[in-house]
């Protein structure tokens, strides 16, 4: 396969990626995504299923019950009828029943108790952060190159990597190094978690790697610094603990981290971060 048709068919797949998630609360049809990407069904399914190895119609389904698991921990005054809309369900019998066949819980028992027995299989790291600064601030857009990585591992290295070479090629001598975590570890197999490797970049900039630009919105922000692993206990504390008992609730766009000092590039694994969790106001 030449490398001008790698890129457009990786180009597809993040497009299409990042339209999914932004656009999770709403029907999406595969007309709309070829439309989308301005090339006939046909050949978008068959890229789509080529580059990810995944059904497309099983892939939003799994990001829709994904994020409804997750809403249903941060969110503890919205209804599950609310949640289950939220994340694109127009039926509350048919969310709860794909619901109990992808995590075993119906809604209910996950919201109650459910998903704390179930990430005790996924997360092994537990930590406190009782005593970590909290902010709420308005961020505002940014405008990135990116790279997808399926699994949250050390391979991300190599993604980095390829970034810092993109830096030098463009002569960007100074950039913000960011991580877009589509996935909640705490409920979602680390092989399975999307982790998407940004710089920042001017709004013009043009390259054979994806941009995207991240939306202008509310966050909760929390400073960390530790070693590999933290990261995984800190993000159960914020989804489990943190957001439930905050006042506030968790959107449907990712939380991202900007690194001072990315451990995926230090011999010592060690961290220096700002972690934003996209936030409104509950009550």
């Amino acid at each position: 396969m030449k490398k001008a048709t790698k890129q457009q068919r990786a180009n597809i797949v993040n497009k299409t990626l990042f339209y999914i998630y932004k656009n999770i609360d709403t029907n999406i049809t595969l007309d709309e995504l070829a439309e989308f990407n301005n090339i006939s069904k046909y050949h978008f399914h068959r890229i789509f299923k080529e580059e990810t190895n995944q059904n497309l119609f099983d892939f939003i389904t799994s990001t829709r019950l994904q994020k409804a698991a997750n809403l249903l921990i941060t969110n503890s005054h919205s209804t599950i009828s609310e949640v289950a809309n939220t994340c694109g369900y127009s039926s509350h019998s048919s969310f709860i029943k794909a619901f109990k066949q992808k995590f075993c819980y119906t809604p209910t028992a996950w919201r109650k108790s459910g998903h704390i027995e179930y990430s005790k299989f996924l997360i092994k790291e537990d930590k406190t952060f009782e005593n970590i600064n909290m902010k709420i601030e308005v961020i505002p857009k940014r405008y990135c190159a990116y790279i997808r990585h399926k699994g949250y591992n050390r391979k991300i290295i190599n993604i980095w990597q390829k970034l810092k070479a993109l830096a030098y090629e463009y002569n960007l001598k100074e950039y913000k190094q960011l991580a877009l975590l589509h996935d909640n570890p705490t409920i979602t197999p680390l092989s399975e978690c999307n982790y998407v490797a940004a710089i920042e970049v001017p709004k013009e900039f043009r390259s054979e790697i994806s941009t995207m630009e991240i939306p202008k919105t509310l966050c909760a922000s929390f400073h960390l610094e530790g070693v590999y692993g933290d990261v995984l206990a800190f993000l159960r504390y914020v989804y489990h603990f943190w957001l439930p008992k905050s006042g506030y609730e968790a959107t449907t766009l990712p939380s991202f981290v900007h690194y001072h000092k990315n451990h995926f590039l230090n011999e010592d694994e060690k961290f220096d971060l700002t972690f934003y969790l996209p936030i409104k106001v509950a009550y």
